[in-house]
């Protein structure tokens, strides 16, 4: 079989909704809107197969009940957050023939595990498998999401399991903030090289309105700072921003979260 391909659907400002897909049949993955979904599944003339979830946030989940309406479809999400649409309720397990463990897409032949990485929600999931990470807003593109429902540390915990994928591993993240991202990350580790890289890169994708997405493990660890809290430089313009010594990663993690909130 074929394996499927991944496509980006733009929704709100700055989602994205993504999409695996063959010539037949596609999943989506935290369709915040329904009207671009259906819009792309009747360009395509492609049948909606299977709907994932993230997490609880209306812009990953607000276009389930819509697209229910026109395919009765198995709805994944996480098994700790209110998604009234779930149909099958996930969480990580060390069970790798656990149902709750995984989900099955069997258009594609194409089992995607379930990790728990709890912090921008509390019970925030990401799949993972076939070399792609769907991550929702827990690990972006040279950044990470906001601490709404949990601590630093279950984010810093959170974001390790993540960088503990092979370098290969593709990330589809939920939001087009790479750009900016950047910026903060710059001032972090200004000197950087593989970040001065990024963003020319990054930019010049931006100039084209495409999108700065799939990134990949082994370059997020080499750029983003949220992955880089042991590092001398990040350690010290962290520290400088704290306004104290900062005894470990964890502290860093969390000056240097504190930071890009008010960046």
């Amino acid at each position: 079989m074929t394996m499927p391909h991944i496509v980006a659907i733009r929704a709100f400002t700055d989602n994205y909704i993504w999409v695996i897909r063959d010539h037949y049949h596609a999943a989506v993955v935290d369709p915040g809107d329904a009207a671009p979904v259906l819009d792309y599944l009747r360009q395509e003339s492609l049948k909606l197969v299977a709907i994932l979830n993230t997490h609880h946030h209306n812009d990953h989940v607000g276009g389930n009940a819509a697209l229910l309406r026109d395919y009765a479809v198995p709805v994944y999400g996480p098994a700790g957050e209110p998604i009234p649409t779930l149909t099958h309720r996930l969480k990580e397990s060390n069970d790798r023939e656990s149902e709750e463990g995984c989900a099955y897409i069997s258009e594609f032949a194409l089992s995607l595990r379930v990790l728990d990485i709890p912090g921008h929600t509390a019970g925030h999931i990401a799949y993972y498998g076939a070399n792609m990470l769907f991550c929702g807003d827990t690990l972006f593109a040279c950044g990470c999401g906001k601490l709404f429902e949990g601590t630093a540390k279950e984010m810093a915990d959170s974001l390790q399991k993540l960088a503990d994928l092979p370098n290969e591993t593709l990330v589809y993240c939920g939001h087009e903030y790479t750009l900016n991202n950047i910026r903060f990350a710059r001032v972090v580790e200004p000197s950087n090289q593989a970040l001065i890289e990024r963003e020319a890169a990054v930019e010049k994708l931006r100039k084209q309105s495409l999108p700065t997405l799939p990134s990949t493990i082994g370059l997020e660890k080499a750029t983003n700072p949220f992955l880089r809290c042991q590092q001398p430089e990040i350690i010290k313009n962290a520290s400088n921003y704290a306004g104290e010594p900062l005894p470990d990663p964890v502290s860093v993690f969390a000056a240097i979260r504190n930071w890009k909130n008010h960046f």
